[in-house]
């Protein structure tokens, strides 16, 4: 992206770019699963890991602080949803204990960044 471009707020956040960048990676990862996943666990992680990071961005944009902080709350439970899944596709042997241990720290830091954006708009009145 050019610097002289014009962004969207959220496009700044640190946490809406480390979204993005885990759909990169579930999606490779989910590139290996079974056939016959395709509609299955690879469709349901992949919708998961992209609400994250759509919900962040919806959230961003309302005007009330509730309505940030409902959206950011709808992306953190997106976000253990996708947790949840690759725990699951783990014990399938779908991802490996290296992926899961790759993925794991960023689901965590995302989470907890989720929790400080909350945590801000929760203390901001209305604009």
């Amino acid at each position: 992206m050019n610097r002289d471009e014009q962004v969207f707020a959220f496009e700044r956040l640190e946490v809406w770019q480390s979204a993005r960048k885990l759909v990169r990676r579930i999606y490779a990862k989910t590139r290996t699963f079974p056939w016959e996943e395709h509609f299955g666990l690879r469709l349901q992680v992949r919708r998961a890991v992209v609400s994250v990071a759509s919900n962040i961005a919806e959230g961003t944009s309302r005007r009330s602080a509730n309505d940030k902080v409902r959206f950011i709350e709808i992306a953190y439970g997106s976000l253990m949803e996708v947790y949840c899944q690759l725990k699951i596709a783990f014990d399938l042997k779908m991802v490996t204990d290296d992926d899961f241990s790759e993925l794991r720290p960023e689901i965590f830091l995302i989470a907890n960044k989720l929790s400080a954006l909350k945590r801000t708009y929760a203390g901001k009145p209305s604009r």
